[in-house]
C-alpha cells in the first residue's frame, strides 16, 4: 500500500520515538527525508542518521535521537504543509518559531534549508515542517 505523506510518517516515527525514549528510530528512505535529516543533524536536533541497504532496491534510514539531561531535544515537530494543504512563503512573510528558539524546514530551489539558511540565501519556498 502506498503512503500519501512520506514525510509526515517519518516526523510521527520520530514524535513517537522519543516519546518511548528510544535512542534509535527507523524509517524507509528518500531524497527528501534525507534532506530533512541533515537539516535537523545540522541544527543540533537529532545525533546521526545513515542509510543502509536492507534488501536489493529498498533501503531504510536510522535516526539516531538526541536527548539532554534525560529530556528529548525535540520537544515540539509539526507537519505544516501537508498533502492536502501546501504552505508556501516568501522570505519576508516567513515567521520565527518559538522566537528564534526553533526553526522551520523549507523546500527551496536551493533544496532543503532552515529558515535561518533561507534567510542568508534570500529564497523561500514550501514550509514542510517547523521543530522546537
Amino acid at each position: 500500500m502506498s503512503m500519501s505523506d512520506p514525510l509526515g510518517d517519518m516526523i510521527t516515527r520520530i514524535r513517537n520515538g522519543q516519546s518511548a525514549r528510544k535512542s534509535v528510530v527507523s524509517s524507509p528512505s528518500s531524497k527528501l527525508r534525507a534532506n530533512v535529516l541533515e537539516v535537523l543533524k545540522r541544527e543540533g536536533f537529532i545525533r546521526n542518521f545513515s542509510d543502509a541497504e536492507v534488501s536489493p532496491g529498498i533501503s531504510k534510514l536510522s535516526i539516531e535521537l538526541k536527548y539532554h539531561e534525560g529530556s528529548p531535544v525535540i520537544s515540539e515537530i509539526v507537519r505544516v504543509s501537508r498533502p492536502g494543504r501546501r504552505v508556501y512563503s516568501g522570505i519576508k512573510d516567513l515567521r520565527r518559531v518559538y522566537n528564534g528558539l526553533g526553526i522551520s524546514i523549507l523546500s527551496t530551489p536551493n533544496g532543503v534549508l532552515s529558515d535561518n539558511e533561507a534567510r542568508v540565501a534570500n529564497v523561500g519556498g514550501e514550509v514542510l515542517c517547523q521543530v522546537f
